[in-house]
């Protein structure tokens, strides 16, 4: 695993549909109705080489969302060509991909070295491993969890925060419509990429587009 994968992943043709965020490479794909969304997922089970991927189809309402990995460091070449035959059964079908129906949510659960916990984690939640650091939801409906190592030097023994990703071409209004809710801006030093924020209590949260604003 390394970042050569989502890197060749967003420089390919033809996965414009696509956003690649923590969680990997994710579309989704508005149907026109509930049946026409789950006809599309049945169509789209029959790409071939999707079968035993590890792919994630989600429906909601008209819309179908495909996930390709759980990880954005499991991206592989092979998933170029899955993300471009998942969009043209996509097209086939009528579907319309919308990016800016992307979005992920990760809790960051830091700790001192010595107190990172992740196994406590994996367990009250019944999540299972991806990495060494993270807990996942076996079934994909929600946030992984992430442990973050604080510095050793600082006298903090413990904190969470909440990291929201979407797309580049989504991130600036997202923050915007944070900001206008009330939040305030801790650090944008590290704009457009992303925005540390908090709200009126002091509780933080980062908004990025990583990495699908690195292309």
């Amino acid at each position: 695993m390394s970042e050569q994968g989502w890197q060749k992943f967003l420089a390919a043709d033809g996965v414009e549909d696509w956003v690649v965020l923590h969680g990997g490479a994710t579309a989704v794909f508005r149907a026109g109705s509930l049946g026409q969304a789950a006809q599309l997922a049945e169509a789209i089970t029959h790409v071939p080489g999707l079968e035993g991927s590890g792919t994630l189809l989600t429906i909601a309402d008209d819309r179908l969302s495909v996930r390709l990995s759980r990880g954005v460091f499991r991206l592989e070449e092979p998933h170029i060509e899955l993300a471009q035959a998942v969009s043209a059964t996509a097209r086939a079908h009528g579907a319309v991909a919308e990016r800016s129906g992307v979005h992920e949510i990760q809790v960051a659960i830091a700790a001192q070295p010595d107190a990172v916990d992740v196994g406590f984690w994996r367990a009250v939640l019944g999540y299972v491993p991806l990495a060494d650091d993270n807990a996942i939801d076996p079934l994909g409906h929600s946030s992984t969890v992430w442990m973050q190592d604080l510095d050793a030097n600082k006298p903090l023994r413990h904190a969470m925060h909440v990291d929201v990703s979407v797309a580049r071409e989504c991130v600036e209004a997202h923050v915007a419509a944070a900001v206008a809710a009330g939040g305030r801006i801790v650090d944008d030093t590290e704009a457009p990429a992303g925005w540390i924020l908090s709200d009126s209590a002091g509780n933080r949260v980062c908004v990025a587009a990583w990495p699908d604003g690195s292309s």
